[in-house]
């Protein structure tokens, strides 16, 4: 199995901000996959979903993980729809560990909250439609996981050292 760190999690659950603590701890190159898709298309997420559909950026983020693939030593910041699909979730698990950040919504609120670059929540920018939205994906995100980390009330040093922690010992 390759090395890579695959962080899944809803959106505001904390991957970039754990994706850089583990390369600055753990010598990890970052992909933040939606900055990736954004660089290639040449215009935000928030655009590509206005003009060219959530299907079109979903088979994005699924070309971006094959290719990710070929490479090694990586912690992968997800976009927060890349585990609803299962060949995502294969790459992902065929190329490394999956770890699902976790955060009440009420923290993903306040995380968020003053952020215009997530379009499921523009219009919808409240902790009961965030609660909802969570729901909706939990289990596919537990059933992708390797790990499960909470985020809430933590600083990314300690969510890192709990990952690094986990992946050593091989636990869940």
């Amino acid at each position: 199995m390759k090395d890579t760190i695959f962080l899944i999690g809803f959106m505001g659950a904390g991957k970039s901000t754990v994706a850089k603590c583990l390369e600055q701890n753990y010598g990890r190159r970052i992909v933040e996959m939606d900055e990736q898709i954004e660089a290639r298309e040449q215009m935000p997420v928030s655009r590509i979903f206005e003009e060219k559909g959530e299907e079109y950026f979903r088979g994005l983020e699924t070309e971006l993980l094959k290719e990710l693939g070929e490479e090694e030593n990586l912690v992968v910041s997800c976009g927060g729809g890349a585990p609803l699909r299962p060949c995502n979730v294969e790459i992902m698990k065929k190329n490394g560990r999956v770890v699902f950040l976790t955060a009440r919504p009420e923290t993903v609120y306040e995380r968020v909250k003053d952020s215009h670059n997530r379009p499921l929540l523009e219009k919808n920018k409240n902790v009961s439609y965030i609660e909802k939205l969570m729901e909706e994906r939990k289990e596919r995100y537990e059933a992708a996981a390797d790990y499960l980390v909470p985020t809430d009330g933590r600083t990314g040093e300690e969510i890192c050292r709990e990952i690094m922690k986990k992946i050593q010992e091989g636990c869940r």
